[in-house]
């Protein structure tokens, strides 16, 4: 058995700094790179897959929402053309870098506000997914299971990436909890390396009501802006690890 586990870097630019990359990298297989609009700069991503390079860990573009100030954690009332361009925009931007460090883009993943749209807007799920096939119909998309966002990028053949959140709170309908709701982040790392055994192992996590809810995953994410990131990281691979697991990408 095997599991991907995925955490957002590259998320400083100018004097600004967030993240712990350089501790929270040998502990991952797999890491989505801002590309400027949420967060990152061009400097920043050089560093990032300078910093993936030597971790050997695979990159991918992690577009999200014109939203600095923001963090690409609110919704803008973009429009679906407005969204594909924006996506194509970025990941075209990052994969100038990979190619010049002669390194291969792994997958994309949206981010934040544009992430969780995306699980719930069939247009805006379609415009991630052609600006994805139209960079590359072999690059895979990582994606929220059984929503828009998976069954569109499947419809035009895209593959697909299934992830899971063991440091994030569950509804009971599979979507991530909305963040200011009690229960929507684990700050426990054990906790969280509790969660994401059963993730994989069982398929299943508990929600924040009380219940339980089904998950499929090939990936774990890990949020390099949690504070605790590396020491939920570490505990995940550890946990994951005794249980005979391996910690490599798809």
């Amino acid at each position: 058995m095997q599991i991907d586990l995925n955490a957002d870097a590259g998320e400083s630019f100018g004097n600004w700094k967030l993240g712990r990359d350089e501790e929270l990298f040998p502990l991952i297989s797999s890491v989505n790179v801002a590309c400027g609009f949420h967060a990152g700069d061009p400097l920043t991503i050089k560093r990032t897959l300078e910093l993936a390079r030597q971790n050997r860990v695979a990159v991918g573009a992690h577009p999200g929402f014109p939203d600095l100030v923001g963090f690409g954690r609110r919704e803008l009332a973009a429009t679906p053309d407005e969204v594909y361009a924006d996506v194509l925009y970025q990941v075209g931007a990052l994969s100038a870098f990979l190619r010049v460090a002669q390194m291969p883009l792994h997958h994309i993943k949206a981010h934040g506000a544009l992430y969780n749209r995306a699980t719930k807007d069939p247009e805006t799920a379609r415009a991630v997914a052609q600006a994805a096939r139209d960079f590359d119909p072999a690059i895979p998309l990582v994606v929220l299971p059984n929503t828009p966002l998976e069954a569109e990028a499947q419809k035009l053949g895209l593959r697909t990436i299934a992830e899971a959140f063991p440091e994030r709170g569950y509804s009971r309908d599979g979507r991530l909890a909305p963040r200011g709701l009690a229960g929507a982040w684990i700050h426990s790392p054990a906790e969280a390396a509790r969660r994401a055994v059963q993730m994989v192992m069982r398929g299943e996590v508990e929600t924040v009501d009380g219940g339980v809810v089904s998950v499929r995953c090939q990936t774990l994410c890990i949020h390099g802006d949690n504070p605790s990131a590396v020491e939920i990281a570490k505990a995940v691979r550890e946990a994951l690890q005794a249980e005979g697991i391996a910690i490599q990408t798809y």
